[in-house]
């Protein structure tokens, strides 16, 4: 339509019409006087309305559901992430847990021994450089870890560093076969050496072939000179096994090492040794053995009727009774033969 005079009075009376009506309708309320066209207007373009819509709507709604379908994507992927670090939070909770308890162990052993300590996390475990049974923590040389050096934990002796990088070394478990240390046992100061042999108990032998060893006694390190490549004093294991000497000089003891090898994670290398020899101060304290309580015992004598008394001249009892029917017969046979029971001489007469 062309832009005249004619089209703009045309507009500016359309619109004066429809601000009349919607006033007109407001002031009217529920009577307006243009309800009747409004009702006659819905009952023509009802039907044309709700069929355009029967035939937009399914569009629509799969529009819709195509948008709500990535929502619902992304949170499902939402949810799953926050479930999966739930689940490792809670993983690494107790990881951390286990290694604070552990950490605290290996400080308690370092504080009883004295040994100034550098811990130090396992990062792997395996063969390195011809042994068999090696750790590689993560310490080095920047820590000043130095080659044949102690390394213990919270529960013992777990070995020796053998080679030193810059931010990593390589510990020889005591578990290897190549493994040998001097050992002492707990009281009797026994000496001897022990030697891994892998997921096997230890072998101890004692310079002492004659030494009194029984099951269950303990063994610390002897230590070495100037300390190197061992510090005296730590938990070694304990004796679980004693072979008779047979033809040999010496009895080969089997000592179960206090240390897991297989399950290691946190440990100590012992960067200054103590001044003084620990001696059994770091071995774990024994359980108290509870005494077995005594049976009271009760002596009865009996009496010439049968009746058991005890030293307090309390009857506990007849000798008759508990012997049952066999006894009283017994007894019955034994009264027929005493001399105040016999048959009378007539009834003696009467069977010649």
């Amino acid at each position: 339509m062309r832009d005249t005079r004619e089209s703009r009075l045309l507009l500016v009376l359309l619109i004066a019409i429809a601000f009349a009506l919607i006033t007109v309708d407001i002031r009217g309320g529920e009577g307006s006087p243009v309800d009747g066209a409004r009702q006659a207007a819905a009952t023509v373009f009802g039907p044309v309305e709700n069929g355009v819509a029967a035939v937009v709507d399914p569009v629509g709604n799969a529009i819709g559901a195509v948008r709500d379908s990535g929502r619902r994507h992304d949170r499902i992927s939402a949810l799953e992430q926050e479930n999966a670090a739930l689940k490792a939070k809670l993983g690494s909770d107790d990881r951390n847990n286990s290694r604070v308890r552990q950490l605290d162990a290996m400080l308690k052993n370092a504080g009883a021994g004295q040994y100034s300590i550098k811990g130090a996390q396992v990062i792997a475990i395996g063969a390195a450089q011809g042994f068999s049974w090696t750790i590689t923590i993560d310490a080095g040389s920047d820590d000043g870890i130095r080659r044949d050096m102690t390394v213990l934990n919270g529960e013992g002796l777990v070995g020796r560093v053998t080679t030193v990088g810059p931010s990593t070394s390589t510990v020889l478990l005591a578990s290897d076969p190549g493994f040998t240390v001097g050992t002492r046992m707990e009281k009797t100061d026994e000496l001897g050496f022990a030697t891994g042999q892998g997921s096997r108990p230890l072998s101890v032998q004692f310079l002492n072939g004659k030494a009194k060893v029984k099951t269950g006694d303990r063994l610390v390190t002897f230590g070495s000179s100037k300390d190197k490549p061992f510090v005296p004093g730590v938990p070694v294991g304990e004796v679980v096994r004693v072979d008779p000497a047979g033809g040999a000089l010496t009895r080969t003891v089997h000592v179960k090492p206090y240390v897991g090898f297989t399950k290691l994670d946190i440990v100590g290398v012992v960067v200054q040794a103590p001044r003084s020899d620990p001696r059994d101060a770091v071995l774990p304290k024994q359980p108290a053995r509870t005494k077995p309580k005594p049976t009271p015992t009760v002596t009865v004598t009996v009496q010439p009727n049968g009746d058991l008394v005890d030293g307090s001249g309390k009857v506990v009892g007849n000798i008759n009774e508990n012997q049952g029917d066999g006894t009283a017969a017994g007894d019955q046979q034994g009264n027929a033969q005493q001399p105040g029971n016999q048959q009378p001489d007539n009834a003696a007469n009467d069977q010649e």
